[in-house]
């Protein structure tokens, strides 16, 4: 079995209405002005933007929790978004798929706000 990295994805309502559609397996595609795919390295920090811009965005925020192939991972390097306690891959909307396909196991919601 494959060493894997833990991370967190913030997510709104709708979000997550398609990740369970998925049977809690893959994100959805991203929208035409989302360029970038971005799960984030802490726990701490998807609950932030969770509760702190999915709530006031679409009145509920989701933070789930998934596991990833870290030789995919390995690819890609770990971006600061305004700081040290802000660090997230950012993976291409192109290369979601293969995201989704480094994904091990099931993709599960670990806090909710409303």
């Amino acid at each position: 079995m494959s060493e894997t990295v833990t991370l967190w994805r913030p997510v709104g309502p709708e979000e997550l209405r398609l990740i369970e559609e998925s049977r809690m397996t893959a994100f959805p595609p991203r929208l035409p002005e989302q360029p970038i795919f971005y799960p984030v390295t802490t726990e701490d920090y998807a609950v932030k933007i969770a509760r702190d811009w999915n709530v006031s965005a679409s009145g509920s925020g989701f933070v789930t929790r998934f596991e990833v192939r870290k030789d995919f991972l390995d690819g890609y390097k770990v971006e600061e978004a305004g700081g040290r306690a802000h660090r997230e891959y950012w993976i291409p909307a192109d290369e979601l798929g293969t995201f989704n396909r480094a994904i091990v196991g099931k993709i599960e919601v670990v806090h909710e706000f409303r």
